[in-house]
């Protein structure tokens, strides 16, 4: 079975996002074992440079497998193409590891170590937010990949 590794910087402090975590959880256990790594969020008064950097060493040690980093800048793919890309990826990959960063991006440490980068959109997100959307896209690609009415 398919490992997917969520590795985001800071958690989810409110009860509804917990709550919206642990349905797609449940609902991706049928597809794929999923893992969630928080990373501890940098004081956000530090120097930025200093933030990253820190968050980039804690992020680098939990990066295994094909690592696909969510960045702004980088390709946007539609529902189905990211559906595609992740079952070409499972052919030949038993980890998939995406990574999510604090407020201030990533380092370049952690940018070196993507072998992917994708963009759910040029618009900024709230992390929280952005988990729960990841989440549902991930379950919304096994249910393309896999017949599912979800999609529709």
């Amino acid at each position: 079975m398919l490992t997917i590794n969520l590795v985001c910087v800071g958690n989810l402090k409110e009860k509804f996002s917990r709550e919206e975590q642990a349905e797609y959880l449940k609902r991706l256990s049928a597809f794929c074992k999923l893992n969630i790594i928080e990373i501890k969020e940098q004081n956000q008064f530090d120097n930025p440079l200093v933030v990253i950097e820190k968050e980039g060493e804690e992020i680098c040690k939990n990066l295994k497998g094909h690592v696909i980093l969510c960045d702004i800048n980088s390709p946007q793919l539609s529902s189905e193409d990211f559906a595609q890309n992740l079952e070409k990826l499972s052919l030949t990959n038993s980890v998939l590891t995406f990574v999510v960063g604090g407020s201030f991006g990533v380092s370049e440490n952690v940018r070196k170590h993507a072998h992917q980068k994708i963009s759910f959109s040029k618009m900024t997100f709230p992390h929280n937010l952005f988990r729960i959307m990841l989440l549902e896209q991930l379950y919304r690609a096994f249910t393309i990949l896999n017949g599912k009415s979800y999609h529709k």
